[in-house]
């Protein structure tokens, strides 16, 4: 087992803005190109494929699978599993809209080596019971592949963790820095297969919260409507989420081919069973 003294998360909360820094520094002239060459191999290709499941409560009237079942899937194939204490991205804010109690899922045999100092080793039933509760929280689960992750929990890289973040706007790096990364980082974070966003023209008033709240960037008003960038979307969701005249919606085309693809690609990369 590794060794992650409690007083590690404190040093991760410390250190953490470095990651927010690092995403920005990317864009700069000239010292942005090595930091990208630096950070690039740990987030992208096979070392960072991750998506977001938006949480809203209908997906085109199939909201049952998505996102509790997609996770909860995972968590009951998983062979062992813990609950990280605190969220680093939170405990950095000093986040004050959600529980920083509320820390990433990691599922696999490599969980095992995890120090319980840092965090809990749980039951299936137990990690659904967080599942629910950040669910109900708000919070929006990224599940995939983290390889930073291996180190930073202590534990060896042999494709044997698999993390689920409960990431909040207000907070999450990735949420507050993707329009910075790189392209090639960028692809790193796939959309759901099928996902589709919907803007409603007649109830849009072209209020730009939703291209406010993008984290991609990817919302534009162009000739009084609201235009999407089908590349750059990450279809987490959040633009359903704060418009306040219900005026975008979210569907999955063939909900059962979104879940085989992220369910195959995930097992193509990371043994957590």
């Amino acid at each position: 087992m590794s060794r992650r003294p409690r007083w590690w998360l404190t040093v991760l909360a410390a250190v953490w803005p470095i990651t927010w820094l690092s995403a920005r520094a990317t864009r700069l002239p000239i010292i942005g190109k090595v930091v990208a060459a630096l950070s690039l191999p740990l987030f992208s290709k096979k070392n960072l494929n991750v998506s977001y499941i938006p949480i809203n409560e209908t997906l085109g009237g199939q909201s049952s699978f998505l996102p509790r079942e997609i996770a909860a899937e995972l968590i009951r194939r998983s062979g062992h599993r813990v609950i990280i204490e605190r969220c680093t991205c939170r405990d950095d804010r000093t986040c004050t809209e959600h529980p920083i109690d509320y820390g990433c899922t990691l599922l696999g045999e490599g969980t095992k080596e995890i120090d319980p100092r840092i965090a809990r080793h749980v039951t299936v039933d137990e990690a659904l019971a967080h599942l629910d509760r950040t669910l109900a929280d708000g919070l929006i689960p990224m599940i995939g592949r983290v390889k930073i992750d291996n180190f930073i929990w202590g534990v060896r890289d042999r494709g044997k963790l698999l993390t689920i973040c409960h990431c909040c706007r207000c907070c999450c790096t990735i949420l507050n820095s993707g329009k910075h990364l790189p392209d090639e980082a960028a692809r790193s974070l796939v959309r759901l297969e099928g996902l589709r966003i919907d803007f409603d023209t007649d109830a849009c008033t072209r209020c730009g919260a939703c291209i406010d709240e993008c984290f991609m960037g990817s919302l534009t008003l162009e000739e009084d409507r609201v235009v999407r960038n089908e590349e750059t979307c990450k279809g987490c969701g959040r633009c359903v989420t704060v418009c306040p005249h219900n005026a975008v919606s979210i569907r999955i085309e063939d909900m059962d081919r979104a879940v085989s693809e992220l369910m195959g690609r995930i097992e193509g990369i990371i043994d957590y069973r």
